[in-house]
């Protein structure tokens, strides 16, 4: 059984949140779908946004895969997002800055995302992410992806934390919804998403630069009250 405390925790969506890559899955998605001769659009691809790609792909065609296509699909697509990102990957404004202070205030970070490990693991490396994030969960991790509550708790249990001491920080609707479901505060940013989009937030913000320490501790504490 895993042992919880009363620390508190930050558990961070990646893509749109820590680094700034949706324009690299779109196009991964877009050359997808050129390959297999399908239609994709931005509406698609921002209503599928946080999804994993066994959810998304069977939309994308109409149909149900087996698992050996599914499977060749998916890795394709991340192959070519990963040789798309590696080009120009760099964190997002302010996140540096808000993970050392986040770190130094002795809040416990971890990454919740739908990402393959792979991807994870070439982020890690060229950002230097393991300075600041203690744990993170993947694809991989979960059977169930966002807007499932898995990755989410997953993530407090890796960092030994129940859900009310955790706040989520995301960007897409299901990112919001999984949050929820967890039962953890949220904080979204608009930064793939319209405000409107993201009403289902405690607070929402343009960016990280816009977030203090105090955010984050207001909400566990105003939990807990």
């Amino acid at each position: 059984m895993t042992t919880v405390d009363n620390g508190k925790g930050v558990i961070f969506d990646l893509d749109g949140v820590l680094i700034d890559s949706g324009w690299a899955h779109k196009q991964a998605w877009f050359d997808l779908a050129e390959r297999e001769h399908l239609e994709f659009s931005d509406e698609f691809f921002n209503d599928t946004f946080g999804m994993q790609n066994d959810q998304i792909i069977p939309m994308l065609l109409g149909r149900e895969l087996g698992p050996g296509e599914l499977e060749e699909m998916s890795e394709w697509k991340e192959q070519r997002y990963r040789d798309i990102v590696a080009e120009r990957l760099v964190l997002s404004p302010g996140a540096e800055r808000l993970l050392a202070e986040l770190k130094k205030s002795g809040f416990r970070l971890a990454i919740g995302s739908s990402t393959p490990k792979a991807n994870l693991d070439l982020i890690f490396q060229c950002l230097k992410l393991d300075n600041y994030i203690n744990e993170y969960v993947t694809k991989e991790d979960v059977k169930n992806g966002k807007p499932a509550p898995d990755t989410f708790l997953k993530a407090a249990q890796k960092v030994s934390l129940l859900p009310q001491f955790c706040v989520v920080v995301e960007d897409a609707v299901h990112g919001i919804k999984a949050a929820r479901a967890a039962g953890m505060s949220v904080i979204a940013l608009t930064t793939t998403r319209g405000r409107e989009d993201l009403s289902g937030a405690d607070i929402i913000a343009d960016n990280l630069d816009e977030l203090k320490i105090e955010d984050f501790v207001g909400l566990i504490t105003g939990r807990l009250d």
